[in-house]
């Protein structure tokens, strides 16, 4: 049946592509399960290092003459348990990044029918883009801007971007803190373990202050690792139903426009009424007494 002139189409069923959008729910719901299973799996990975910390800081003791009682054997099993959860982690990683891009992928091709024309990057590069060094830094999250504006059903001027923000903010902070704590971990643990180490006393007592402080800061690390991971799984619901919705309402009209400039007539204008139905529509007015607020196109931001 055509929608009424003036009203919204019925919304298609749910798990079915309509107009090129593939509503279907099987990637953002494995991704939900994906971050669930991986917030236990880096508390499993925090207890590993504390463990690790705690007997690092029983050497430090045993070095400052406290009675304490350390042997190698217990820094080994401190070892094994932090590898465990490390294996148990990074194998979820992988899951994770390979349901991730192909989920990112269709949302990217989705907003494409919601905005046509206006996106910076193409469809494949919102799955290149988190695998080519440098640019993964900042790529993806331009992509993901286009995607978030495009999805809004309030419009691309009424959108809040608070949880994409805070996600990405706190997801490249902790890849950065981890890499730097990893980096100084492995050095020091290469030093002290390798071949012709036999430091002074007080050498001694410095590196293995160095490994306690480090420990710290990599546990820090896998912190923010778990606000990102609940960030993340608050993301995919969200833009999923964003989506959802946005299917529900009536296609962007006029067509695309050049790189950098809005639509002639971008969703989110008021829906023509009834007499109307095809004519021109015209963007919403501010309020009184307001100045007129310019909206950066898609392209910015």
């Amino acid at each position: 049946m055509p929608p009424t002139p003036g009203g919204y189409p019925a919304a298609p069923p749910m798990g079915m592509p309509a107009g090129g959008v593939d509503l279907r729910r099987g990637l953002s719901t494995t991704l939900v399960a994906l971050f669930g299973v991986a917030l236990p799996a880096l508390i499993f990975l925090f207890v590993g290092r504390s463990g690790q910390y705690s007997v690092i800081g029983d050497m430090l003791d045993a070095v400052e003459g406290k009675s304490v009682s350390i042997t190698e054997q217990d820094l080994d099993d401190a070892d094994d348990l932090f590898t465990t959860a490390q294996v148990i982690y990074s194998l979820l990683t992988v899951a994770i990044a390979v349901v991730w891009v192909i989920w990112f992928r269709r949302l990217r091709l989705n907003a494409e029918v919601f905005a046509p024309g206006q996106h910076r990057f193409s469809s494949g590069w919102a799955a290149g883009s988190w695998f080519t060094p440098v640019v993964n830094f900042w790529f993806p999250k331009q992509i993901a801007n286009d995607i978030w504006r495009a999805s809004s059903p309030q419009g691309p001027h009424a959108v809040s971007r608070g949880l994409l923000n805070g996600w990405w903010v706190t997801w490249i902070v902790a890849l950065i803190t981890n890499a730097i704590g990893g980096i100084r971990y492995n050095l020091l643990r290469g030093k002290v373990e390798g071949d012709g180490y036999a430091p002074s006393p007080s050498e001694a007592k410095s590196d293995i202050e160095s490994l306690h402080s480090i420990l710290a800061f990599d546990m820090f690390a896998i912190v923010i690792f778990m606000a990102a991971a609940v960030l993340a799984l608050l993301l995919v619901r969200q833009i999923t139903a964003m989506q959802e919705q946005r299917a529900s309402l009536p296609p962007q009209m006029g067509g695309p426009a050049p790189y950098g400039m809005p639509a002639p007539n971008p969703y989110g204008a008021p829906a023509p009424g009834p007499g109307s139905y095809g004519a021109p529509q015209m963007p919403p007015t501010p309020p009184p007494g307001q100045p007129g607020q310019q909206y950066p196109p898609y392209g910015q931001g």
